[in-house]
């Protein structure tokens, strides 16, 4: 008798057999799956053979060198400013008026004492004829004052020759007294009044002198701020009519010097200076004050450090801008290198070494060397700790760079000075270097 078997659960599909997969189709689609194998094999082949190939590289250095020098150094602080003259006047009138006559314009050589400039008169020569005859009204009440005095003086003594005699009586003689006194001051305040009046003829007179503004140098004119018909009110500050340079044979350049160079600056200094007006020449110049007073523009500290310049041909004009370098200090015959070699620092190998062989088969090609799963040593570069206090330079000797200890002298920024060290003129010191890969 037939039993029944248990109930089966559901069929599983057995895997597609890959064979009979490639087997099915046209044979047309069959090689071009076989096509897109081989080339996905021979890119994975073939990057795992460059990836062998690289860590099987060393890095290599070339060095860039430069000789060393035997010459002079100079050292050198830049600074700018104006070109100004060594003495240079404002004239300005003390008077408040209207201008009647201009009598000398711009660039004209002008002699001390000479007009510049008058005002109107008028009402000047009016107080000048005022006081002289208030003052011969003075001069009048003391004739009067006086002659009182003489008619006082003589009755008082008449009053007291007849006191003498008993003929005056007491009251009479003190009344006589009191009008000498009185004509005595009389006479004081008389004369009094004369020195206010004399005073007021001299403020007079020196007005209408100041109405005509004459020049107090000889000079050359700078400026004139001033016209015909103009008014002059000089109540509150007085203004600037003329401007007057001395001599402009003798001038001088005020320079900005920025605070991290003044303590290298002192009087004495030579300097050269240009100007844009002429380019190609250079000017001397001496220092010959520095100023102790700051001044500070938007944060900037400077001081300022004056040089007297010879314009003996008047090439120079005021106000021109300046650019001076100024020699702070000087080295003949030294030994020079290049201020890239105090900054160069070669660099140093590290090899950091993979344990093992490298795993066989397309998995150990495809990992580069020097990391987990791949082989071999892996080389990079990097560079040395810098120096600390002492100075070191590198030269390059039989190919290979070779640490000397030095002592530096002054740098003009772009050669230093050395003072001291195992150094000649001609030897080969590393200012740079690169790095190449290349085939062990």
């Amino acid at each position: 008798m037939l039993q029944k078997s248990p109930e089966a659960g559901p069929a599983v599909e057995a895997p597609p057999d890959i064979a009979n997969i490639l087997s099915t189709g046209s044979p047309w689609r069959r090689f071009r799956r076989w096509l897109i194998i081989a080339v996905v094999a021979v890119v994975a082949i073939g990057g795992g053979w460059y990836w062998y190939a690289s860590s099987t590289r060393t890095a290599t250095v070339s060095y860039i060198t430069s000789p060393v020098t035997r010459g002079d150094l100079t050292v050198t602080v830049t600074a700018t400013g104006t070109v100004q003259p060594t003495d240079q006047v404002d004239i300005s009138s003390e008077l408040s008026g209207t201008i009647a006559s201009v009598n000398a314009d711009f660039n004209d050589h002008v002699t001390k004492g000479s007009t510049l400039a008058t005002l109107d008169t008028d009402k000047l020569n009016s107080n000048v004829s005022l006081s002289k005859a208030t003052l011969e009204a003075r001069q009048a009440d003391v004739l009067q004052a006086q002659a009182t005095v003489e008619q006082t003086s003589a009755a008082l003594a008449r009053q007291q020759k007849l006191a003498s005699q008993s003929l005056a009586s007491t009251e009479t003689l003190d009344a006589a007294k009191a009008d000498s006194d009185r004509a005595a001051a009389s006479l004081t305040s008389a004369n009094a009044n004369l020195d206010i009046a004399k005073a007021n003829l001299d403020i007079a007179q020196s007005d209408l002198a100041k109405a005509t503004i004459v020049s107090p140098v000889d000079g050359i004119v700078l400026s004139r701020d001033v016209e015909v018909g103009q008014t002059v009110a000089s109540s509150l500050q007085a203004p600037v009519l003329y401007t007057l340079a001395q001599d402009l044979t003798k001038m001088e350049l005020q320079v900005a010097v920025d605070e991290a160079d003044v303590g290298k600056v002192k009087e004495g200094d030579t300097a050269t200076f240009t100007v844009e007006a002429y380019a190609d020449r250079n000017f001397p110049a001496k220092i010959s004050q520095v100023r102790y007073s700051p001044v500070t523009v938007e944060g900037v500290t400077t001081y300022t450090a004056v040089l007297t310049v010879d314009n003996s041909d008047l090439t120079l004009r005021p106000g021109m801008t300046a650019t001076a370098d100024i020699i702070v200090d000087q080295v003949k015959d030294a030994l020079l290198v290049p201020n890239g070699a105090l900054r160069y620092t070669p660099p140093v190998r590290q090899q950091t070494a993979a344990s093992g062989r490298r795993s066989g088969g397309l998995l150990g090609l495809l990992l580069p060397s020097g990391t987990p799963g791949g082989n071999g040593n892996r080389t990079t570069i990097t560079p040395a700790a810098a120096g600390s206090a002492s100075r070191t330079l590198w030269v390059l000797r039989d190919g290979a760079p070779v640490s000397v200890q030095v002592t530096t002298g002054v740098s003009d920024g772009t050669h230093t000075v050395i003072a001291s060290g195992d150094l000649k003129e001609g030897d080969e010191v590393i200012t740079a270097s690169r790095s190449a890969a290349s085939g062990s």
